[in-house]
């Protein structure tokens, strides 16, 4: 049948459909890659985890603040906004859960205290797209602001407990890319990227010079030349012994606070899993 012919020699290959988070998996572990991307059905997945249902619920809180008519974006609101988009996976218990509920409250009405609810941004949770020689790269982004001169800045909201530096924000992959495909999709200069750490309050920029900028793109470009040829192999069809040493398990300490901890024997043998609510308690 035509859907089982090899393609024809010098015939461009089907790009990679991605988003940053794809090519980041790929590279932080290839066996969660091919658990995630490739295998069906897909290995079961352990607990959901507190931090991401916070970090949810946050996210989710400050987009509907910025679509609310103008009058309604008062701090008290953005505080039930919270309570609204509230998840009540992965806690401990229901203590663990209500003072997290109350710490990102807090953090949210302190954050848009701070925000001009005049500013309108161009985007909330805006997808952005481009094109390069192997890959069709797509993401979706908190924030997108027109800052005039200065052009689109790309806004990203952290929650996390991590405190940001100027390298987390020069050396991201998802930022660059959301910046180049913001400039390509809204037709207007984006070189700045911003992180809101909303428990800090802390903001942290890079300004992206063309040849960064560019530097970015080409890596992104080269991780799915990679992966899109791996991927292609994979469906031909291999044996089990040859798929895990095409995707092979990148052991570290955060083998335990992968997905997919007890279907890896290699990460579950070398790192105990995590607790879901561990991403929450203090240092």
């Amino acid at each position: 049948m035509a859907s089982s012919q090899l393609p024809l020699e010098g015939m461009p290959r089907r790009l990679l459909q991605a988003a940053p988070s794809r090519l980041a998996t790929y590279l932080d572990c290839p066996r969660r890659y091919r658990f995630s991307y490739l295998d069906r059905p897909s290995p079961s997945k352990g607990p959901p985890w507190a931090h991401n249902s916070l970090g949810a619920a946050v996210h989710t809180a400050l987009a509907n603040w910025w679509k609310l008519p103008l009058l309604q974006r008062t701090v008290e609101r953005a505080g039930t906004l919270v309570d609204d988009a509230w998840l009540l996976d992965g806690y401990r218990d229901s203590s663990q859960r209500e003072a997290a509920q109350a710490r990102a409250r807090l953090m949210v009405e302190r954050y848009v205290a701070e925000v001009d609810p005049h500013d309108e941004p161009i985007g909330i949770e805006r997808t952005v797209a481009l094109k390069t020689d192997h890959a069709a790269l797509f993401g979706r982004v908190d924030r997108i602001d027109d800052r005039g001169s200065e052009g689109l800045v790309i806004v990203d909201y952290k929650t996390g407990r991590h405190l940001l530096t100027i390298d987390d924000a020069r050396t991201s992959l998802a930022l660059a890319v959301y910046a180049a495909g913001a400039e390509r999709t809204l037709r207007r200069r984006c070189r700045r990227v911003e992180l809101h750490h909303l428990p800090t309050g802390n903001v942290v920029a890079w300004d992206h010079t063309d040849e960064g900028l560019t530097r970015h793109i080409r890596r992104a470009d080269l991780i799915a030349a990679e992966i899109a040829e791996l991927d292609e192999r994979f469906k031909a069809g291999v044996d089990a012994a040859e798929a895990d040493a095409m995707y092979p398990t990148q052991v570290s300490a955060m083998c335990g606070w992968c997905d997919f901890h007890r279907s890896c024997s290699a990460g579950s043998a070398a790192v105990p899993a995590r607790d879901p609510w561990a991403g929450l308690e203090e240092p």
